[in-house]
């Protein structure tokens, strides 16, 4: 069945719109909110009013770069949750309504689902089942992907994220907002020498609550006897908290992978675009004679494409929303 769809993601502070035609991406345009970095952190009524600003443009050139027009439109795929409560409602609000001003039905679309089917946006794909760690600000997740729409949940984090501890170890070393991709640039220059304790965590669950306090009274305790510290062990620092975080997502992805006996594996999601995560995926499937997959960095961060791609399959399947349908915060795993 041939599809065109619109679709839309502002679960946080980036605006975006893409087009996907039988489940091929035609356009993904984003536009990011720089004016966060002076808070230090996402502010979410800064962030509502400014993707009130983006939703229409960023709608408009992404159905000019793709040449559809919207008359030709047979789906619009939202992204309903989770999310910032006020920066869905933008997305959402306007799906329905050019929903209903088109009368073509609506798709809802759970946030983290769409950075798994990311991988899908390009080839090479990963076949099913595979192994999929999901890494972002927010949230991280181990599934066991059976088909599109089937996604298992294996284990996930009982506390903060692993993007989460990234940004506030930024905070802590007085780097800009978002701090992942800063620490990760620091860390390529130093050397891991620091030790943080690791959380002993059975089975596949995480737990990223601990680390950010060790750090922290790690930082505390060195700045006490030379206050220049930080300036001195930047890139040292940021190696060792990136090389803790990453051993600590790839000792649970390889317990999951001895264990269902899966050999294709993925990562996704924003923290996926770390170099240091990415680098020990690769090593690690070379030794364990995985075969893995990562998206390209533009669907690793959040976008619409990866929001259209589960729209597409669920266009397949004739699984449509309602115009009642209202944002949620928190979304359940399928």
């Amino acid at each position: 069945m041939k599809a065109t769809i619109l679709s839309i993601e502002s679960s946080c502070d980036d605006t975006s719109a893409a087009v996907i035609r039988d489940g091929k991406v035609l356009s993904n345009v984003v536009a990011n909110q720089e004016v966060h970095k002076m808070y230090g952190g996402v502010v979410p009524e800064v962030a509502s009013r400014a993707h009130q600003i983006h939703i229409v443009p960023v709608v408009d050139v992404a159905l000019q770069q793709a040449g559809v027009d919207k008359t030709q439109l047979d789906a619009i795929a939202f992204t309903r949750g989770p999310g910032l409560i006020g920066s869905l409602m933008v997305g959402v609000t306007f799906a329905k309504a050019l929903g209903l001003a088109l009368d073509i039905p609506l798709i809802e679309v759970n946030h983290m689902d769409g950075h798994v089917m990311a991988l899908f946006a390009e080839a090479p794909t990963p076949p099913f089942p595979f192994l999929c760690l999901t890494v972002s600000g927010g949230h991280t997740f181990i599934h066991k992907v059976h088909a599109p729409l089937e996604m298992e949940l294996l284990g996930q984090t009982l506390d903060d994220a692993a993007g989460e501890a990234f940004d506030k170890t930024g905070k802590l070393l007085g780097l800009d907002y978002p701090a992942g991709p800063l620490i990760d640039s620091w860390a390529r220059k130093g050397t891991p020498r620091f030790s943080f304790p690791r959380p002993e965590i059975k089975g596949y669950d995480f737990s990223f609550s601990g680390l950010k306090t060790a750090i922290l009274y790690f930082l505390q305790r060195q700045l006490k006897h030379d206050p220049d510290f930080v300036q001195k062990n930047l890139a040292d620092i940021c190696a060792s908290v990136q090389h803790t975080i990453v051993d600590i997502l790839m000792d649970k992805l390889k317990k999951a992978a001895k264990d269902t006996g899966i050999r294709h594996v993925a990562i996704a999601g924003g923290v996926s675009a770390n170099s240091g995560l990415r680098q020990a995926l690769q090593q690690t499937g070379q030794q364990l004679g995985w075969t893995t997959y990562i998206p390209k960095f533009e669907y690793c961060t959040d976008n619409a494409a990866m929001i259209g791609i589960v729209g597409y399959y669920k266009f397949l399947k004739g699984e449509f929303t309602h115009q009642e349908v209202t944002p949620v915060a928190r979304f359940h795993q399928m």
